[in-house]
């Protein structure tokens, strides 16, 4: 019996997941279908040229495994390309991440520096330019603008 896959770590998704070739209605058109991980395996190493090493180490994966999933990856792409297929992303067995890093889980405590949430600071609306203090326990990225109901920040 094989081992079962193990959960893949993205941290992207991407907001479009279907790409055709123009002039081919959809009903004639074969797909080539990638999984949320070889999307990411392609982002990471070809987009943001991580090294391969730390690209599996982000998606917690092995390094053999990480190369299959970008091998798979080039090679739908590649089939898709050279014969006129449409390209899918769907599926697989992955989990959504933040991201971690610089500024990310610390440093931005009530003294962290430019966007720590001690006291006396300003919420502004980004569509309208409203503003108001920023009351004490109440984040500006859970209250409403007034005059037009979008969501605050913290300025």
């Amino acid at each position: 019996m094989p081992r079962p896959i193990r959960c893949r770590r993205i941290g992207f998704m991407p907001g479009v997941t279907y790409f055709k070739p123009t002039g081919i209605q959809l009903t004639n058109l074969q797909e080539s279908v990638l999984t949320f991980a070889e999307s990411e395996a392609i982002r990471l190493k070809d987009y943001l040229n991580v090294d391969q090493t730390k690209a599996a180490k982000k998606m917690r994966i092995s390094q053999p495994t990480f190369n299959r999933l970008l091998s798979s990856a080039r090679k739908k792409i590649a089939d898709a390309i050279v014969n006129g297929k449409a390209i899918k992303i769907q599926g697989g067995n992955y989990k959504m991440v933040t991201p971690r890093g610089r500024n990310f889980g610390r440093g931005r405590g009530r003294m962290g520096g430019p966007l720590a949430a001690g006291p006396g600071g300003v919420c502004k609306c980004p569509s309208c330019g409203y503003e108001e203090s920023q009351i004490r326990g109440q984040p500006c990225n859970q209250k409403k603008c007034p005059k037009c109901g979008t969501l605050m920040v913290r300025k």
